[in-house]
């Protein structure tokens, strides 16, 4: 769902006065609606100059979200689109693989955690060397980890039989289905991941070559820093963010991959970082260690959809 500048053009009634309105509240786009209490948005707005037109406007919100709202499935449909769309895409990790039951499943959001140097972004490079073979993908670079010399020696280790020139053919077709962006804070990721939902409309409609992998490495850097205090505006924003994922993953057939940094808890344990609220996102979580005695490195399954859950 776009952002509330985006759509001022199309409804009048969305002005920057609305708009203002909305942030003040911390509502930065349509999807943020949908995790606010409507009735204290209406209340605040009854005790502004422009409590009409504020409402026209939550009204208008509120139609938009009806609009976009996906026809309800029974349980068979939800199978044959399972069936149908959702598959893996392996992250030519063979430990990785076996435990995620075949690779990365499209459609969901999968993530890796784990603190500093347990191979977080090594599994997503290997990853994007792999899928880069036969997709396009798109790499969100958010603290300067992507290495193309290191998805050049993922190839060349996956290569070591092929001849020089077949080689080289790879590494160009794999390097130019890889899609590259920095972004340092989570407003420009909201740009990014919008345009990219823009770009894949279009490529359904017109066909042509589509991305299906996103990796953002890392979600942890863009969200953390708004967390925190009493407001609820960092919490609203990291609500935004992984329904804007799964969302993406769900009706456009991706794959996501994010990473997760880990924090310290009671007792001197760690745990994953964004707290309990994120927790519930990802479909799919890995755990990556490092044993820094033997160079070892661990992986394990803390959630998948086919893990039983007792509570």
């Amino acid at each position: 769902m776009a952002p509330l500048k985006n759509l001022e053009t199309e409804y009048p009634i969305i002005d920057s006065n609305f708009q203002n309105f909305c942030a003040s509240h911390g509502i930065f786009s349509v999807e943020d609606f949908l995790i606010h209490d409507l009735y204290m948005l209406a209340a605040f707005a009854e005790q502004n100059v422009s409590s009409e037109r504020l409402k026209e406007g939550i009204t208008q919100i509120l139609s938009i979200i009806d609009d976009m709202h996906q026809p309800w499935l029974n349980g068979m449909e939800l199978l044959e689109d399972a069936k149908r769309n959702k598959h893996f895409l392996p992250t030519g990790i063979q430990g990785v693989d076996l435990l995620l039951g075949g690779g990365i499943r499209v459609g969901q959001l999968t993530e890796l955690v784990g603190p500093s140097a347990s191979g977080k972004t090594q599994v997503c490079l290997q990853t994007a060397s792999n899928v880069a073979r036969n997709y396009m993908m798109l790499y969100l670079d958010t603290g300067n980890s992507f290495s193309p010399q290191r998805i050049a020696y993922f190839l060349g280790k996956t290569n070591e039989l092929a001849s020089a020139q077949a080689k080289n053919q790879i590494l160009q077709k794999v390097m130019s289905n890889i899609l590259c962006h920095s972004v340092f804070d989570i407003f420009a990721m909201f740009d990014v991941l919008h345009q990219l939902e823009s770009n894949l409309r279009c490529q359904e409609r017109g066909g042509g070559c589509r991305i299906r992998l996103l990796i953002v490495d890392s979600i942890s850097l863009l969200i953390a820093p708004v967390l925190g205090g009493t407001s609820t505006r960092g919490r609203a924003l990291m609500a935004s963010a992984g329904y804007l994922l799964k969302k993406l993953a769900h009706q456009h057939n991706l794959a996501v991959l994010v990473i997760n940094h880990t924090v310290g808890s009671e007792g001197g344990t760690s745990k994953p970082a964004l707290g309990d609220s994120w927790k519930s996102i990802p479909h799919s979580r890995l755990l990556l260690s490092c044993d820094r005695g033997s160079n070892v490195y661990n992986v394990s399954i803390l959630k998948h959809p086919s893990m039983v859950c007792w509570g």
